[in-house]
């Protein structure tokens, strides 16, 4: 949780808790040692330290998972649009840091779809959920077989990648192997897809049509009987696609560039 100007680390909290706490001098990280704590029998105690810029840092990298920018994830999660701005990382004459409450970034991971293991990992610097791996295959190839109706693998046409935890279990990665949609993906960049998300106006997602090859869109607006997409080659114009014409649709949740 935030305490004054660092982030105390969790402990178990039986009787076995020790309320001692100091800050180490040379890194500002809340910290208590081992032998501080009581012996508990039936449970072991991990601190996890964080420090302020790391956090920070975290959220940055949370926002960029969920394709979008702090404000846009603060949006996503129901808060105000400055909650993760750099003004409120500090106080207002800049002498205190300001830490993100517990149920700001509870809300953002849920917007983000990732639970915190995943999120201590891009504090760390390193890929949510690594070790985990995703059926992979090129997105331009030929997929008439290569998707059951639900829009998910099937088939032998498909190879599996470590990837990143997109939270969901039947998640999926996509090669991109031309120009068509630059500048937002480049060829070689990855994308995982998730057909049993639910999809939002605003989300990046692969659209396959009945008879033709699957890409990459913008949802710009969902109705009853249609779907709006705009292509991310900003030279080419939204596409207004009957349901009927869609053999399915799922939602963008990591890029790997």
């Amino acid at each position: 949780r935030a305490h004054g100007d660092g982030l105390a680390p969790l402990a178990h909290r039986g009787k076995c808790r020790n309320r001692e706490m100091g800050r180490h001098p040379m890194t500002d990280r809340f910290t208590r040692s081992a032998d501080s704590f009581p012996k508990c029998p039936t449970r072991s105690i991990v601190a996890v330290m964080f420090t302020h810029e790391e956090i920070w840092r975290g959220i940055d990298r949370l926002a960029a998972h969920a394709q979008t920018s702090p404000s846009g994830l603060a949006r996503r999660a129901g808060l105000d649009a400055t909650t993760f701005n750099p003004s409120k990382r500090v106080s207002r004459d800049g002498s205190k840091p300001r830490w993100p409450s517990t149920e700001s970034l509870a809300k953002a991971l849920s917007a983000a779809h990732m639970d915190f293991a995943g999120f201590a990992a891009l504090v760390a610097g390193l890929p949510a959920g690594t070790g985990d791996s995703l059926p992979s295959r090129m997105l331009n190839e030929d997929t008439g077989t290569a998707f059951d109706a639900g829009g998910r693998p099937s088939g032998d046409s498909w190879t599996r990648i470590p990837a990143p935890s997109a939270g969901t279990e039947d998640g999926f990665a996509l090669t991109v192997s031309d120009g068509s949609m630059l500048p937002v993906y480049r060829p070689g960049d990855r994308l995982i897809v998730a057909p049993g998300e639910s999809l939002r106006v605003g989300d990046r997602v692969v659209v396959k049509l009945r008879g033709g090859e699957a890409k990459a869109f913008e949802l710009v607006e969902k109705g009853i009987q249609a779907v709006r997409l705009k292509p991310l080659n900003p030279e080419l114009p939204e596409q207004q696609v009957a349901l009927s014409a869609l053999d399915w649709m799922a939602r963008i949740v990591w890029v790997s560039q």
